[in-house]
């Protein structure tokens, strides 16, 4: 299966109680179809009290039987607490976007939107070089040498 259909065939659910594992949600979630994988990431903090993160991912054979879980099992509860079941969505790319360790304009997403052609570039620095002899900009500080104090005119 590739990753987009592996994606589309899995849910997310949020608002699990520390006493779930996946031999629960493998039992809360089997009716709705055939379970490929659950995931139940663990706590990473040192000091924390939780076993895992309070959320988890169950793969479905059949992405049909992830739309049949998340219809019927969000806003549902578990060990006493309400679900939040929907669509898992991918990972973004450690390399894409703001979070990224790479410069935005190095990143292939921002170049593919924002890519030039090279005609175009050089048409640009033509008609930049041509503009900068004909209009140049008058000094803003032009005519305040006499000014001994700053702000305006006392009068």
């Amino acid at each position: 299966m590739t990753d987009a259909a592996r994606w589309k065939a899995t849910v997310y659910i949020g608002g699990l109680a520390s006493l779930v594992t996946t031999v629960n949600l493998h039992d809360a979630f089997i009716p709705f179809g055939e379970i490929a994988d659950i995931t139940l990431p663990k706590n990473d903090a040192p000091n924390a009290t939780e076993p895992h993160r309070g959320f988890a991912y169950v793969e479905y054979e059949d992405a049909d039987d992830a739309k049949e879980a998340i219809d019927n099992m969000d806003q549902s509860e578990l060990f006493g607490r309400v679900l939040k079941v929907s669509a898992a969505k991918p990972p973004k790319s450690a390399n894409e976007g703001l979070g990224s360790k790479t410069a935005v304009w190095e990143q292939e997403g921002w170049l593919a939107e924002h890519a030039v052609s090279e005609e175009d570039r050089a048409a640009a620095a033509a008609g930049a070089a041509g503009n900068m002899e004909d209009d140049r900009m008058e000094d803003p500080m032009q005519g305040l040498e006499g000014l001994d104090v700053a702000g305006p005119n006392p009068e």
